[in-house]
Parts: structure tokens; C-alpha cells; sequence
């Protein structure tokens, strides 16, 4: 027990330092890895994103109990959230508020009846697995002044179709910006307020740690500390 207490005082500093980051990490801001291609070309796999836990609430540290609301979270906000279907952490995007009545149509975001415009797409190859390339749609969508890019993947027309929904109160309703290989609210729901972690918005630091072999890492410099639209 000595020793015990011995260890701890001589590392006193190094223990309130450790507590303090794990205070800040759950109650402050955050970093993301982005481990999946759900958010292409937004977000790649190996990008290492900035998570802001004050862009909508002050909660209780380690609890999703709301102690202050900070601001509202606005349409086009990328954000990081636990799944209300297991409780995964999940990066989408917010394209429906409360009361918003969502559906999909092809490849086309419906918002309150009104088609959400799509422009430029262009076609490119994409690797969807190691030695697995497909056609891929790219364009840029239009959501209420918030241009972002999209992506659709022909070959696999996920869940193209989805009938208008309107989003209930005090939630939200998540698109991944690569449509057709996202798990989303067309799978696990709307997502309530109370379970939002915060906005992410930059990227840190990027690495291509995919290749034709399944491995490589290659530091992506030109994504390094750069704005999230």
C-alpha cells in the first residue's frame, strides 16, 4: 500500500494530466479517425478529424446528460453522434431538422417537397475494395446554401428510393455524403438531440493507409488541418 501511494504522489502531475485530457476529450472537443468510406469524398479513411462537443451542448462529462444548450444544430453540419440502433459512433450529415419532411428520389435529396439541386457530377473510378473498382458519380449538392460534394456508386443503388418521412421533434435525420455506402437514418432512424456528440469541423492530420495490397501509409499532407464543408 506504501508503494502504492508512493507511486501515485511521484506521478501526480502525469494522473491530473491524463484526467484533465479525458475531461477535456469528453466534455470539450474531441478527435475523430474516420475508419470507413461512408463519408467519400468528404471524408477518407485515415483522416483524423476535429470534433467540437460545445458546438451544441455543455453535457455532463462521460453522459449525454444536457446540462446547457449552446446553439442549434443547422442543416449541412457535420456531425459525430451515437447510433440510436447500438450505440456505434457515427459521422453523417445533418440534411433534415425537426418538422422537415425528407424523401429520396434516385439520386435526388427531396427537402419539404422541394428537389435538392445537384451539380456537376462527373464520373471517376472508385475502389470500393482492395481490387474491386467501380463507377462512381460525383457531384455537388446544394443543401440551403451549404454546397458539399456527394457520391453515388451505380454498380451498388442502395436505398435510392425512400419514402418522405417527416422528422420528429427534438431529432434529426443523417445522410452520408457517399449515398450508396452509408449507414444512416434510412437504416437506423432518426437520431435524437440528446445523443449528438458534437460537430466535426477539420480535418487534423490524413494518411492513405489503404492499397492494392490492403496496407500503405502515406501521410496526405494536403488534407492536414483543412476546413470540413
Amino acid at each position: 500500500m506504501n508503494t502504492l501511494q508512493h507511486t501515485l504522489r511521484a506521478n501526480r502531475g502525469f494522473i491530473l494530466f491524463l484526467l484533465g485530457l479525458a475531461l477535456f476529450r469528453t466534455a470539450v472537443a474531441d478527435w475523430n479517425p474516420i475508419p470507413s468510406a461512408s463519408m467519400r469524398p468528404t471524408l477518407l479513411e485515415g483522416d483524423v478529424v476535429l470534433v467540437n462537443r460545445l458546438a451544441y451542448a455543455l453535457k455532463l462529462p462521460l453522459t449525454d446528460i444536457v446540462l446547457l444548450r449552446l446553439s442549434e444544430p443547422q442543416r449541412g453540419d457535420v456531425v459525430t453522434f451515437s447510433s440510436p440502433a447500438g450505440g456505434t459512433r457515427l459521422i453523417k450529415r445533418i440534411v433534415g431538422l425537426p418538422g422537415d419532411r425528407i424523401a429520396m428520389r434516385g439520386d435526388v435529396l427531396l427537402l419539404n417537397g422541394q428537389p435538392v439541386g445537384l451539380d456537376g457530377p462527373q464520373t471517376r473510378g472508385e475502389t470500393v475494395a482492395p481490387g474491386w473498382v467501380v463507377d462512381a458519380v460525383r457531384a455537388t449538392e446544394r443543401l440551403e446554401g451549404r454546397p458539399h460534394a456527394v457520391q453515388f456508386l451505380p454498380p451498388l443503388r442502395a436505398r435510392r428510393d425512400v419514402a418522405e418521412t417527416t422528422v420528429p421533434p427534438g431529432h434529426y435525420f443523417m445522410l452520408g455524403d457517399n449515398r450508396d455506402n452509408s449507414e444512416d437514418s434510412r437504416v437506423i432512424g432518426t437520431v435524437p438531440r440528446e445523443l449528438l456528440i458534437g460537430r466535426a469541423h477539420r480535418v487534423l492530420v490524413s494518411a492513405d493507409w489503404l492499397g492494392e495490397d490492403g496496407w500503405r501509409m502515406a501521410p496526405r499532407f494536403g488534407r492536414w488541418v483543412t476546413a470540413i464543408r
